[in-house]
């Protein structure tokens, strides 16, 4: 079993979605996801950055637990790095990809928590380039997981 930051990541090679009697709900992951994306963008119109960067990073994640959910998958985590690179296992995920899953993950914690930084509030640490980037990366990963979800 694949474990992603200690939590088992559940993949069909190792179970079968109906021993679990698992909901499939990949419409309600990437509506979610869809609507973090949104969110992220808002939050660069109105000046808060660091929201911007943390719905994007969540929008990311949540794209991909999509697929997993599809797959007859739960994906545990919050790292969109460690869930591509578990999805690896089913279909290729290019490099470039990768990196912006790493960039996003740095955008989990930081963007919410002071005592993340060395001085001042998370608000004030981020800037509007940033937070464009972050909704670029979020948006490349979506299309991505769309693509997937389109050949089922």
């Amino acid at each position: 079993m694949i474990s992603v930051q200690g939590f088992p990541v559940l993949t069909l090679n190792n179970i079968k979605a109906s021993s679990l009697n698992v909901v499939e709900r990949s419409r309600d992951w990437i509506d979610q996801a869809e609507g973090d994306l949104e969110h992220a963008k808002n939050d660069i119109r109105t000046g808060f950055y660091d929201w911007a960067c943390f719905s994007s990073q969540q929008s990311a994640e949540k794209a991909v637990k999509a697929v997993f959910q599809k797959m007859g998958a739960e994906a545990w985590g919050h790292s969109v790095y460690d869930l591509l690179q578990a999805l690896r296992e089913r279909v290729e995920v290019e490099e470039e990809l990768l990196d912006h899953a790493l960039e996003l993950d740095k955008a989990y914690i930081p963007t919410r928590y002071p005592n993340a930084h060395p001085s001042s509030s998370p608000r004030r640490r981020y800037t509007k380039r940033e937070a464009e980037r972050l909704v670029a990366y979020a948006e490349s990963i979506l299309r991505f997981c769309k693509d997937i979800l389109s050949r089922f």
